[in-house]
């Protein structure tokens, strides 16, 4: 009878519990925006490579992360994980964050792993139906050449770009290594179904602290793939992982080079584009936080991997050479928004994480104020 009594007791504290759990996640989805903090749930698509799920909860009828699309909009933004805010809510992203800035109203297309191909369909498909008087294309020098190469020649839809004979291209950048253990496979499911268990563990406060920690640790181990530079004095505590980013900005490789050719060209149409339809273009370039951190990375013998950064480094200011040469012949207006990050890297704004490289809050605020800044004081919007 005692046995019964315990397990019965046993039941009803595990059937409250859950219960509970369950209270808490319907809450924190009538009062908090899953997109916010959902693991992005996607499906493949035969051009863009890979969209939003339909049934994700959070996105736009389009599949974007914002409250509902309009029938028109000032400004739209397209781009990748940099321009949709990875690590920061939608409100925090910068597209939305200009928005505040200029009282005009913004639509953020922006989307983790997507590169030019992508943004090219999206503006000739969903651009034209927001009638917007200016159109914005954040270009992330880190990885935008090398998925317009992957997408390129790696989706047929795209073969009336390719000019070379590539073998091998993947254009499924979003693919990770399957890992069969049990609780990691647990782990993936709760981060796309669960905004309490993404709060808890993912949250600012924990996250933080974890963040603190593996870069710490990374330092103090040598971590092969990743570089720190911690300052406690300047309040820089980041860590840097800069061996793909240097691949994947190499000038002498061939399909490097080929992704700028596709890159440039796309950038070309949609500025001529804009042109005939008396909207105006601009790209947003966004650099890697290597090159915001230059200053105390280069040539630092006490930085780990610092060969490495070095040629990362050299290579991506040779793309941007030739990208403003570029812009500047083609008639295409840009900002480059490192400028703004270097005066600003005492501010933490990188999301603190010895994986993750995006920037957080702040970051994306900086890079909000320089396009607004640009947009406000040119003569961009006469």
């Amino acid at each position: 009878m005692k046995y019964r009594q315990v397990a019965f007791n046993t039941l009803l504290v595990m059937v409250s519990t859950l219960g509970g759990l369950l209270l808490c996640e319907i809450a924190a989805r009538v009062f908090l925006n899953p997109a916010d903090y959902l693991s992005i749930s996607m499906v493949e698509h035969n051009i863009l490579g890979r969209a939003v799920a339909p049934e994700a909860a959070g996105y736009d009828d389009w599949g974007f992360r914002n409250k509902a699309v309009p029938g028109q909009a000032d400004i739209v933004a397209i781009g990748d994980s940099h321009t949709y805010g990875n690590t920061a809510k939608m409100e925090e992203s910068w597209p939305h964050v200009l928005a505040q800035l200029t009282g005009m109203s913004v639509y953020n297309m922006g989307m983790g792993g997507y590169g030019p191909n992508q943004y090219y369909y999206l503006f000739k498909t969903r651009v034209p139906d927001l009638k917007p008087q200016v159109v914005l294309c954040g270009l992330y020098l880190g990885d935008d050449f090398e998925n317009a190469f992957s997408v390129t020649y790696g989706l047929d839809y795209w073969s009336y770009l390719r000019q070379g004979s590539f073998d091998g291209a993947d254009a499924d950048i979003w693919q990770t290594p399957d890992d069969p253990a049990w609780f990691k496979t647990i782990r993936v499911w709760m981060s796309q179904n669960s905004v309490i268990y993404q709060i808890v563990f993912h949250g600012p406060l924990l996250g933080r602290v974890k963040g603190n920690l593996r870069i710490g640790n990374a330092s103090r181990q040598q971590d092969r793939q990743t570089a720190t530079l911690i300052l406690v004095e300047e309040n820089i505590h980041e860590a840097f992982r800069p061996i793909g980013l240097r691949d994947r900005l190499q000038q002498n490789r061939g399909s490097v080079r080929e992704g700028m050719r596709i890159t440039f060209n796309l950038l070309k149409d949609m500025n001529e584009k804009c042109r005939e339809s008396n909207s105006r273009f601009a790209v947003v370039v966004i650099p890697t936080k290597e090159l915001v951190f230059e200053d105390y990375l280069e040539h630092n013998a006490n930085i780990q991997l610092v060969e490495v950064i070095d040629e990362l480094l050299l290579n991506e200011r040779r793309a941007r050479k030739e990208l403003f040469e570029f812009f500047r012949a083609s008639g295409i207006r840009y900002v480059d928004t490192l400028p703004a990050l270097k005066r600003s890297v005492r501010n933490e704004l990188y999301v603190r994480s010895d994986r993750d490289m995006h920037p957080g809050r702040n970051g994306y605020k900086v890079i909000a104020e320089a396009v607004g800044e640009y947009l406000t004081k040119s003569d961009f919007l006469q």
